[in-house]
């Protein structure tokens, strides 16, 4: 059988004077470069593209765009004998490794690691915000609170002896990041070990992955990714793309909590009223790949410098259960707490988060009075929430709060 090279890459994208394989742009180039070249002994890498805005390529459809991207040309091999039974659909070739099978019998052994609890970030009740060895989320609105939340979790993952790396993606700028962890209460003999607390803003791509390599042998145990935003257009990603998420997922996100670490990636909500109420703006694989828990950030009172503020803390997410098994129970998205940073007279900050007590509800949970009032108003009475919401002509979350507080205040339950 003849085996032959893929030719190398000449296109690239605008950005890049070479091809560069990371690149979702530059991937698309080379498709286009290897689709012109015609039918032959080079595959079509095109895979139901088509040109988009700005002339990059586009799948289709979502489903369309598999993980069939162009591979480095040097190291492609193809067979030109389509007869050989190596090739043929459905054949596993010979694995020199033992797949990882998940042992059942430790299962039933009573072997196995007991289910994580959520230890990072304590509240004052000791139960933590995120997940170690997982990777967690916080998102909300500008200026609500999410980094300095961050930089709390930062100063007390600091202060119990662990080792923080911070990834400012979304340049804050370091005199900014170490100036308020300071305030808070970091010891600047801890933030000056870099065998304790490392800080870096990545100039591309390759600085992220050469990053994420490094981790493997200085083993943080906490990692704070300054943004999710910013992280998808550094490797040519579409936030709307659940497949080029999913990339960067497994090209930065996952080699990090491989290491053990609690990752926590800070992101925006988007902007049309029905979606915040999902999650982060962007593809719903964004939510799907946490595996820690996800916290929705609103400000209560505005963070002001001197005189501090606080935030609402939501659970949007919770894959084992054990940060909402220990919060008030009834709303979709139950309040694990709130956030609160004052100041001190040493002109230092004080952070705390405070465990929601049973029965505080998430503001977004909350319904006005007169809405309650529009509610119960109405003859013959509401069924269900969604007929009050297509009575009043109210937005979904609305009629859902309304309705729910209007069923608690008659004894019963929504």
């Amino acid at each position: 059988m003849t085996r032959t090279k893929l030719p190398p890459p000449t296109a690239h994208c605008i950005t890049h004077p070479r091809y560069d394989s990371v690149c979702f742009s530059c991937q698309a180039a080379y498709r286009e470069q290897l689709a012109e070249m015609g039918p032959g002994p080079v595959r079509d890498h095109t895979n139901g593209t088509r040109p988009a805005i700005g002339g990059r390529t586009r799948p289709d459809s979502e489903s369309s765009w598999s993980e069939d991207i162009p591979p480095d040309p040097e190291e492609e091999v193809r067979p030109e004998d389509s007869n050989d039974d190596r090739t043929r659909p459905g054949r596993v070739p010979d694995a020199p490794v033992q797949p990882k099978y998940f042992d059942v019998g430790a299962l039933f052994d009573g072997t196995l690691p007991e289910t994580p609890i959520p230890e990072m970030c304590p509240r004052d009740d000791g139960i933590g915000l995120f997940y170690r060895g997982q990777y967690n989320a916080v998102f909300g609105d500008p200026e609500g609170g999410k980094t300095l939340l961050t930089d709390h979790a930062t100063e007390a993952e600091l202060a119990a002896g662990g080792r923080v790396l911070r990834i400012d993606l979304d340049h804050n700028g370091p005199q900014s990041t170490v100036g308020r962890l300071v305030a808070m209460g970091a010891r600047p003999d801890v933030l000056r070990d870099p065998a304790k607390f490392l800080y870096i803003e990545p100039d591309d791509r390759l600085e992220l992955l050469h990053i994420c390599a490094h981790m493997k042998s200085w083993r943080p145990t906490l990692v704070i990714l300054d943004s999710i935003g910013e992280l998808l257009p550094l490797f040519g990603s579409n936030s709307n793309s659940a497949d080029e998420f999913t990339m960067c997922h497994r090209a930065v996100i996952k080699p990090l909590v491989r290491t053990g670490a609690c990752v926590v990636g800070i992101d925006h909500l988007s902007k049309g009223t029905e979606s915040r109420s999902f999650g982060p703006g962007g593809t719903i694989a964004k939510i799907r790949a946490i595996g820690g828990t996800s916290i929705r950030v609103k400000v209560d009172a505005p963070f002001t410098p001197g005189k501090g503020g606080s935030a609402y803390l939501s659970i949007n997410k919770d894959r084992h259960g054990g940060l909402r098994a220990n919060s008030p129970v009834g709303d979709k998205e139950p309040l694990a707490g709130k956030f609160i940073l004052w100041p001190r007279p040493d002109g230092g900050l004080s952070a705390s988060v405070k465990a929601a007590t049973e029965g505080e509800h998430s503001p977004d949970e909350t319904a006005p009075d007169a809405d309650i009032a529009a509610v119960a108003a109405l003859d013959p009475p509401a069924e269900s929430a969604n007929d009050a919401r297509a009575r009043l002509k109210w937005r979904a979350i609305r009629a859902r709060a309304a309705y729910k507080a209007w069923r608690e205040q008659n004894g019963t339950s929504a």
